[in-house]
């Protein structure tokens, strides 16, 4: 069954569910040692948002919280800036103890030397949404083409994940694609019932989903998919980049998940924080599809898989073919990775020319 997306007018091409927070950068420094921060505006669903607004043109949303403070001001100028039309729900700061816009803290590592993430998501207002506080039906009366939200926001509470699922019924009753980034954050999940607690939640959620996004670990770690033996030990060694790894346990997620039409994700090689071999795949209406693969490298792996997503989402609204697509995604989350912070800095021809070949050579 091909995915059915919406022709006519619409006010919105993509409208995404989750929590903004923000980001603080040292750049390579580890934070013991930083002196200076940049403020990067960010969150798993907003930044495939973000991303099509500001690369691709697209017309897009972002349903999140939203407190009435400085951060939040921050947070709420960025969001419009980037052209990325805001649905809030609002939150009272109470000067002290909040509730609060997230923190995530995040230096970029160098060589061998790992990136190290970490949070303060103590108090998050993102974390307190629930059903019944966006109207949907208002929301969705205008015209809405796709749905996105992620495993992140789906981790912050037991909320959350009830406030995803009534988003994707409204919005399939609607007339909208869905789709769900699984993200798996172990640190997140450990706040709050574990591993467990997040294959319990996210199979709930998929049975709501047509487009699914997410690694072997993700399908391994959050729908409890078993891969095969060789899979669990990809990411250290040469099979890091086999697509037949995917596409084995892809099969067995459709079993599990028949109203799933296309499962998409990203290969990735790590050889050092700054040298990645990179690829993507995807499955579509029961075809396989594998990009190149290109040698990276990175200034900035945060929001890489955000990218893939937000190209691989242009390339099926634009009514590319399945491969136009996948190498949407792949050259555009590449780009990604060689900008500070999370939300994208390319220009489409850029992503264009490199998903068809392009080079680095100097452009005069």
């Amino acid at each position: 069954m091909a995915l059915n997306i919406r022709k006519d007018s619409c006010a919105l091409d993509l409208l995404s569910l989750g929590a903004v927070v923000n980001r603080l950068d040292p750049g390579i420094l580890p934070f013991r040692q930083a002196r200076s921060l940049e403020v990067h505006v960010s969150g798993g669903e907003y930044n495939v948002a973000a991303n099509l607004a500001t690369c691709f043109g697209l017309e897009t949303g972002i349903a999140t919280a939203m407190v009435d403070n400085g951060i939040g001001e921050l947070v709420s100028a960025r969001i419009r800036e980037i052209g990325v039309r805001p649905f809030f729900k609002q939150f009272k700061y109470d000067g002290v103890r909040g509730p609060n816009i997230a923190t995530v803290y995040s230096d970029r590592g160098h060589g061998v030397r790992a990136p190290v993430v970490f949070y303060n998501r103590a108090n998050e207002a993102g974390a307190m949404l629930k059903p019944g506080d966006f109207d949907w039906k208002s929301i969705f009366a205008s015209g809405v083409r796709w749905f996105h939200s992620g495993g992140i926001f789906a981790s912050l509470s037991a909320t959350t994940s009830e406030l995803i699922i009534e988003g994707m019924q409204a919005a399939k009753a609607a007339g909208a694609i869905t789709s769900f980034d699984l993200n798996y954050r172990a640190k997140l999940w450990a706040a709050w019932g574990g591993g467990s607690k997040g294959q319990e939640v996210f199979r709930n959620i998929v049975r709501n989903v047509d487009v699914l996004i997410g690694n072997e670990e993700d399908l391994q770690l959050g729908l409890g998919i078993k891969g095969p033996e060789a899979a669990v030990h990809a990411a250290s060694s040469s099979n890091a980049l086999d697509p037949e790894h995917f596409f084995t346990m892809i099969e067995l997620v459709r079993k599990d998940f028949p109203n799933v039409q296309a499962v998409g994700t990203t290969l990735r090689e790590v050889r050092s924080t700054n040298r990645h071999d990179w690829g993507a795949v995807l499955w579509l209406d029961r075809q396989k599809f594998v990009s190149p693969t290109m040698q990276l490298d990175v200034l900035d792996r945060i929001g890489g898989g955000d990218g893939f997503a937000a190209g691989l989402i242009y390339g099926l609204i634009n009514g590319r073919t399945p491969d136009e697509a996948l190498r949407l995604g792949w050259a555009h989350g590449a780009l990604l990775t060689t900008f500070p912070g999370d939300v994208s800095m390319a220009k489409l021809a850029e992503v264009e020319a490199l998903s068809k070949g392009g080079t680095a050579r100097v452009q005069r």
